[in-house]
């Protein structure tokens, strides 16, 4: 199994000292985190979009191609990319130039998006919600398969013969849909026979079961062979030396994201401690504990899903990057070799 980390570069107030980083200087960090990554042994880094002051990460592709530039091994994605008010020429555009810049590395995870500020922004309506992403992330697979392209639909320009470059090293370009949580995106995803980015945020991980059964029953009805529907599943991470420092050293940090931000349906959202320490359960969703726990909670979930990766966002509510480090250093050097060891039996078995 592939463990990375994922970050939305947020610009918040340490719930501690109060101090709020710049944009420059949080951006400067996740280049320093995507190193970092790499150097302990991981897989994937992903950086998020958002199109809002307190967050530093409109603009996905350009901070990857500096992670590029800073990187040689690490595969680089976007944790993800609002598709339903992008332009799909211009999504694929920038990550088949990414994917030359990185010899190779760039993939892309298509979302809807759980904050909703882009709509707006980009000026969209919100009850084209579901029919803006289903006709982009169609147009999406359809330019990644051909040098020109012929099309027509409701919400972009149509395209007649149009070129589409540049074209990138991996054919074809790697394409994610994150889904987090509705039957209806697992089905398409699976449909469509593109991998699966499971959000997998509160609650038991077993009550997500149901939900890859979805995907890959779908993905196999369609014809798709079993090897293609991948599934990869992200959440809230922090790892240290033992469980009490973990616990305690997190806490405040999860709070502060959702008091702080949180997405349309979670901001505000405050969390007992008990609630808390429920949630860090090896059953349940929330990553938080030393590292043999990380990795009893990891193959637990595999068990459950048989999933390909895990993804961490690993920085929330404005914890300092130090304790960010710690965790991506106890990541590479304690957690993944045995998750790869474990997990390459299992598929073995």
């Amino acid at each position: 199994m592939e463990i990375g980390i994922h970050t939305f570069g947020e610009l918040v107030p340490d719930p501690h000292t109060q101090r709020t980083p710049g944009a420059q200087e949080r951006l400067k960090e996740v280049i320093q985190m995507a190193v970092l990554a790499e150097e302990a042994g991981l897989d994937i880094f992903g950086f998020g979009e958002h199109h809002r002051l307190d967050f530093a990460a409109s603009a996905p592709p350009v901070i990857l191609a500096a992670v590029a530039q800073a990187t040689k091994r690490i595969r680089l994605t976007t944790t993800a990319t609002v598709l339903s008010t992008a332009d799909p020429v211009r999504v694929f555009e920038d990550f088949a130039t990414l994917d030359l810049l990185s010899d190779g590395r760039a993939e892309i995870i298509a979302g809807r998006g759980a904050f909703l500020e882009s709509f707006a922004l980009f000026g969209y309506n919100l009850d084209d919600y579901n029919d803006l992403f289903a006709e982009k992330i169609d147009l999406l697979v359809r330019l990644r398969a051909s040098e020109r392209l012929t099309w027509q639909g409701r919400f972009r320009p149509p395209l007649n013969d149009a070129e589409i470059a540049p074209r990138p090293v991996q054919t074809p370009l790697p394409i994610w849909i994150a889904v987090g949580g509705t039957p209806q995106s697992a089905v398409r995803a699976g449909a469509m026979g593109l991998p699966m980015n499971l959000g997998i945020i509160g609650g038991a991980s077993r009550r997500f079961v149901p939900l890859v059964d979805l995907y890959r029953n779908a993905g196999l009805r369609a014809g798709h062979h079993q090897d293609t529907l991948k599934v990869a599943v992200t959440s809230y991470i922090h790892v240290a030396k033992t469980s009490q420092e973990a616990l305690d050293t997190f806490y405040p940090y999860r709070n502060n994201y959702f008091l702080a931000l949180g997405g349309e349906r979670t901001r505000g959202m405050r969390f007992s401690r008990a609630e808390y320490e429920q949630e860090a359960r090896q059953e349940n969703a929330l990553f938080v504990g030393s590292p043999q726990q990380i990795i009893d909670k990891m193959l637990s979930q595999h068990e459950l899903f048989e999933h390909q990766r895990f993804i961490g966002q690993v920085d929330i509510g404005g914890l300092p990057f130090e304790k960010v480090a710690q965790t991506i250093e106890l990541l590479g050097s304690e957690v993944l070799p045995v998750v790869r060891r474990e997990t390459a039996k299992a598929s073995q078995a």
